[in-house]
């Protein structure tokens, strides 16, 4: 009688993972923020933002957070000694602006001002057919909100000529010049 070999175990395979967890996009802003949870409940007030994660250190930093406004997921952290990653307030400005897009831009710029947001740039009809303001948050960041409106293609050429004719002298549409 032939001797019978022993046949290896089949190996275990590795349960299928999809490479973008699911939920997610394709890019996703990460913030920093000096006072991180402080933020995230600023966010959800202003923003109607739904927290998804959170891991604090024991004094109460966020390592990481993720909150979800929208179908859109945005990352945060608090500022740490010795990260290349700093807020808006560790360098005295901020580089990026957030667009929220919404149903209601008139309901959430109400919102966000309750919840202590600053008006950096009017809620007005802008000629690219959209009811658009700008909103800078109590951590630095800035926030712009949308909705597209009805608009003629006269009114839109009518408030395009009159912004580039502010931005050619100087002045930007929906700020106030400030005299010397």
């Amino acid at each position: 009688m032939p001797k019978k070999t022993k046949r290896p175990a089949p190996k275990k395979r590795a349960a299928k993972v999809s490479p973008i967890p699911p939920g997610m996009r394709t890019v996703t802003p990460y913030l920093a923020v000096v006072g991180a949870a402080q933020a995230l409940e600023f966010y959800k007030k202003a923003f109607g933002a739904k927290e998804i994660t959170r891991q604090a250190l024991p004094d109460g930093k966020l390592l990481h957070a993720m909150m979800r406004i929208g179908d859109s997921v945005i990352m945060m952290a608090d500022e740490f000694p010795g990260s290349n990653l700093r807020g808006p307030s560790g360098v005295g400005t901020t580089t990026v602006m957030l667009h929220v897009y919404t149903k209601d831009v008139d309901r959430l710029w109400a919102q966000a001002l309750a919840a202590g947001a600053k008006v950096a740039m009017p809620l007005d009809n802008v000629f690219w057919g959209e009811r658009y303001g700008q909103l800078q948050d109590p951590f630095g960041h800035l926030w712009t909100v949308s909705m597209r409106v009805p608009m003629s293609a006269a009114e839109k050429a009518e408030r395009q000529r009159a912004a580039m004719a502010m931005l050619a002298s100087g002045e930007h549409p929906g700020r106030e010049t400030s005299t010397p």
